[in-house]
């Protein structure tokens, strides 16, 4: 293989650090992955109402972290479906042991990054998009790796329907105005703040753990609302 011809590895917006796998996430991720798990393969179509026992409304949350906010959202609402994607088998681990306890029955997860398993959604298949507090990758060097950029933006437009929203948050400033220029030049969505910045603090949503650090330190919070346009 000459040098012209070796691939080049996909820039991913997570380090595969999973720190400590407690023996009770390793013991959960064992039995009940087969319960809860979607298995997804990249370069093929994935269909996630395959990964449900009833067809209802889905909501995806795009790096759950350790699920609390995604078993929040899904106790409540048992009318709805919830597809949590992450990398990290420790917070799988987690919230596969929290659905358990809770006879939780409408979230399935993907064990995956986020970027090839939006790709591969049906378009038009998800009622809304949750991605909370992802990386920021602050140093000016790292940025490429932000989630958030325009492809991938106009990948999550695709796959919302009409009228569907995606509802981001974040404690790093640099990274909210960067995700809002990102969000507001893409034609399929419009902001739901009408001056075109960010959205008032939600009543509804659960904090997350970042969340808490965050505020802890001083941090302000931003949050972006953006609808799929009907249009």
């Amino acid at each position: 293989m000459t040098e012209t011809s070796i691939p080049h590895r996909p820039i991913r917006s997570f380090v595969l650090r999973e720190g400590r796998f407690t023996s009770g996430q390793a013991k959960a991720y064992q039995q009940l992955w087969t319960k809860y798990g979607c298995e997804f393969t990249p370069d093929l179509r994935f269909d996630p109402n395959q990964c449900f026992a009833t067809l209802q409304p889905l909501y995806i949350e795009i790096g759950f972290g350790n699920g609390e906010t995604l078993a929040e959202f899904a106790i409540p609402h048992p009318e709805w479906n919830f597809l949590g994607i992450e990398v990290h088998r420790p917070g799988i681990g987690r919230l596969l042991r929290v659905l358990s306890q809770n006879s939780i029955n409408n979230v399935r997860i993907v064990q995956h990054d986020a970027v090839p398993v939006i790709n591969a959604l049906p378009h038009a298949c998800t009622d809304g998009i949750y991605l909370l507090f992802p990386d920021p990758w602050p140093k000016l060097k790292h940025r490429k790796r932000r989630l958030v950029q325009p492809n991938f933006v106009s990948a999550v437009a695709s796959i919302l329907r009409p009228g569907g929203f995606w509802y981001l948050a974040t404690d790093w400033e640099d990274y909210a105005f960067w995700m809002l220029k990102v969000l507001n030049n893409c034609p399929d969505l419009c902001n739901s703040a009408l001056d075109g910045g960010f959205a008032p603090a939600s009543l509804i949503r659960p904090k997350t753990r970042f969340e808490r650090r965050g505020q802890l330190l001083g941090h302000n919070i931003y949050e972006l609302r953006f609808y799929k346009k009907t249009f």
